[in-house]
């Protein structure tokens, strides 16, 4: 894998693309083997996958949180993440796919085309929700490492060793989670130390907010998620995760040179924001794949993935 920021790579033809993402969601949906509560609300829960073991002498498995992507818009929501968590879970992980508050109803989905198009001229409904969302990944972390010794057992799981993962919005949150410490302290959302990780793994994620506003990824999510663009600049620094370094915390990004829905060039910012902080990420460009097959079992881009999830995780 390599460090270096690929050239601009030209977008792929759209049918490769819409072949890319109907593979992606053509997946059966997996059941958990577990839901566990971290909060009242009808999407405050997470769904929990035992890892695949070996024998009964196993040794406990380590835990990895999935954040689901979607533009933080209600449209989506974990279950298309369900055949990745569980292929991780065959992998030999414990695996948490945490649900979330998102942004209003949207009957169009987050396609790839040209940033700020929408294929049949309705915008998409407003993304996220200024604070909800934030509140809602604050609180299932915190609460993660005893709801998977409860769903799955202290002998299944090692809540020692914790990875974050997450896949475009998700990616985003990923990386906000893990530079909680650096929140200000007056936050709502502040930690007082760093989380116990061992390292964040975010794919395709909305890493560095000022380029994904300029490119106006996923429609503009961005701005609707900081809850406008009156808001962007006090928010900016709550949320961007180019904003939030350096963390201490290992962290590696895999990302598509022919994603046209998240565009390489905004992990590339976030990796020189990293670096400009001392931090040197490992980078993990994946050459002519696209935004979904990252989370797509049947790819060979989403074998990358585990993979470097398994390197933290052990």
């Amino acid at each position: 894998m390599t460090a270096a920021v690929p050239r601009p790579t030209p977008p792929p033809p759209a049918d490769r693309a819409a072949a890319e993402e109907a593979s992606a969601f053509g997946h059966a949906l997996v059941p958990p083997d577990a839901t566990a509560r971290y909060g009242d609300g009808p999407d405050q829960v997470i769904d929990f996958y035992r890892p695949a073991t070996t024998g009964s002498g196993a040794r406990p498995a380590p835990l990895v949180a999935l954040l689901h992507g979607g533009a933080w818009r209600a449209a989506y929501d974990r279950a298309h993440a369900s055949p990745l968590a569980a292929h991780l879970a065959a992998a030999g992980l414990a695996v948490a796919s945490v649900e979330y508050r998102r942004g209003g109803a949207d009957r169009t989905a987050i396609r790839p085309q040209t940033p700020g198009d929408h294929a049949d001229g309705i915008a998409p409904a407003p993304a996220g929700r200024w604070p909800d969302t934030f509140d809602d990944v604050a609180a299932a972390l915190d609460a993660l490492p005893a709801l998977a010794r409860e769903a799955l057992g202290a002998d299944s799981v090692d809540t020692r060793r914790v990875v974050y993962t997450g896949h475009s919005a998700g990616g985003h949150l990923a990386l906000w989670a893990a530079a909680r410490h650096l929140l200000p302290a007056a936050s709502p959302w502040h930690r007082s130390t760093p989380p116990a990780l061992r390292g964040v793994v975010a794919l395709a994620p909305v890493a560095d907010f000022t380029s994904a506003i300029r490119l106006r990824v996923c429609s503009g999510a961005v701005l609707d998620l900081l809850g406008g663009p009156d808001h962007a600049t006090d928010r900016l620094p709550h949320a961007d995760p180019a904003a939030l370094l350096p963390t201490g915390i290992a962290t590696t990004i895999v990302h598509g040179t022919t994603d046209n829905v998240v565009p390489p060039q905004v992990s590339a910012a976030f990796v020189r924001a990293a670096r400009a902080a001392g931090e040197e990420p490992t980078v993990a460009w994946l050459p002519d794949v696209g935004h979904f097959p990252l989370i797509d079992p049947s790819s060979g881009a989403c074998a990358a993935v585990v993979e470097e999830i398994a390197q933290l995780a052990w």
